[in-house]
């Protein structure tokens, strides 16, 4: 899907680029494409060299939570919920932890754990499954939860924001959380309501009231707030918070008797990897997104829209930053490098420059998740797995576009 994907960008680009030409009298076109080739490719590059030191602090950090277990703490948390959503699964059997423990690594936002933990967590599914080429109700809950994007801190969003200038580079902390939460309960609601889980559940109710109750309490907060004053608690919320994580990771596993600092420095040398392992990725999606805009095709595209929302009386200024969104559920390096050419665009702290930001934190890639988890183990009939997840994905973006406005629309304008 994703070399589909790929290919048709390219072939818009140039029947764009050739319309242009013939029936606008643009022979500049090419050049201005071309151009933008080098321009995006060079981009790729300095965005993940700027990223090395960042994910390597972020990755000897969490190699300090590996290493002081504080994964398995929050997964043996979590494992009474799942073991009410998921009542096929056995007592004590290994899918309860890997489950659980992939869940708490997407809540930490540790990616490279995380994906090694949901193929893992599906194989031991897998195992009690008794149609080997059919999802079970469990694989599906699981898929849509990881689908849906759990994740409490998305720290990849804050280094992106950082590395292209952003001001401030947490801002958009709460508006990401609250856009995040939307989606992971539309879709766990939907899953619930095709499989028949009673989600007022006792152990459902007691694990939904504590959250609920602290997501209460902050959107409370955030309506006796002006706009700017608002801008200003969300950055407040999310520097406060990533300060807090890392002097916890560090003290627990210091007081887990963990040799911090030589395990912080082998857990950073994996940054430097890391982000050179993201330039070829990044090049090959934006240069064709670079090409699609200097073609005059996306552009076009977005004022089609445009035109569209404003006639029924909507404010179209969201449009800019739709195709994060319209990406999103097919792949996650193509939404991160729309996000990124937004940002190049507009500004990364001008309102598209947001909005793609919150938009990419909302909601995870369902196709791509769905196409690796299920093609792992040989399943074959999704069932309801695709609906449930684009469920959320619509949820998450359309809350996502809500919050950009409430929390930035009138400090950050186009």
């Amino acid at each position: 899907m994703l070399s589909r994907l790929w290919y048709y960008l390219f072939c818009i680009s140039f029947v764009s680029a050739f319309y242009q030409w013939l029936f606008l009298d643009s022979p500049q076109i090419f050049a201005e494409i071309i151009s933008s080739l080098f321009d995006m490719a060079k981009l790729s590059v300095d965005i993940a060299i700027g990223l090395v030191g960042v994910m390597c602090l972020w990755l000897g950090l969490f190699r300090l939570a590996e290493k002081a277990g504080l994964i398995q703490h929050l997964s043996r948390g979590l494992e009474p919920l799942f073991a009410y959503l998921m009542p096929e699964i056995p007592k004590g059997h290994p899918a309860h932890a890997s489950v659980t423990m992939n869940l708490a690594a997407n809540m930490l936002g540790l990616d490279n754990a995380a994906t090694p933990l949901g193929l893992k967590a599906m194989a031991d599914l897998q195992e009690i499954n008794p149609q080997k080429e059919r999802a079970s109700d469990a694989q599906i809950l699981f898929l849509v939860l990881n689908t849906s994007s759990v994740t409490l801190f998305p720290v990849t969003i804050f280094m992106y924001r950082s590395q292209m200038g952003a001001a401030d580079p947490s801002s958009v902390f709460l508006p990401i959380l609250l856009a995040t939460t939307v989606s992971t309960l539309v879709g766990l609601a939907s899953v619930a309501w095709i499989q028949k889980i009673n989600l007022f559940n006792k152990t459902v109710f007691s694990y939904g009231a504590g959250f609920a109750v602290l997501l209460s309490l902050l959107i409370y907060a955030c309506l006796r707030l002006d706009a700017e004053a608002l801008a200003e608690f969300s950055s407040l919320c999310g520097n406060l918070l990533l300060f807090s994580i890392v002097v916890f990771f560090i003290s627990f596993a210091y007081w887990k008797k963990v040799d911090v600092y030589s395990h912080f420095i082998e857990g950073a040398k994996d940054g430097f990897q890391v982000a050179i392992n993201l330039i070829p990725y990044l090049v090959a999606m934006l240069v064709a997104i670079g090409a699609l805009r200097a073609s005059g095709a996306l552009d076009l595209f977005l004022q089609l829209f445009s035109t569209i929302v404003e006639a029924v009386g909507v404010n179209s200024e969201f449009v800019a930053a739709l195709p994060t969104a319209l990406m999103k559920p097919f792949s996650g390096s193509g939404a991160r490098a729309m996000m990124l050419e937004t940002m190049e665009t507009y500004g990364v702290d001008s309102f598209p420059g947001l909005l793609s930001s919150i938009v990419q934190g909302s909601t995870e890639t369902t196709f791509y998740v769905l196409a690796i988890y299920f093609g792992s183990v040989g399943i074959k009939n999704a069932r309801h797995a695709i609906l449930c997840g684009l469920l959320a994905d619509f949820a998450g973006i359309v809350a996502a576009i809500l919050l950009g406005y409430w929390f930035f629309y009138p400090v950050a304008p186009i």
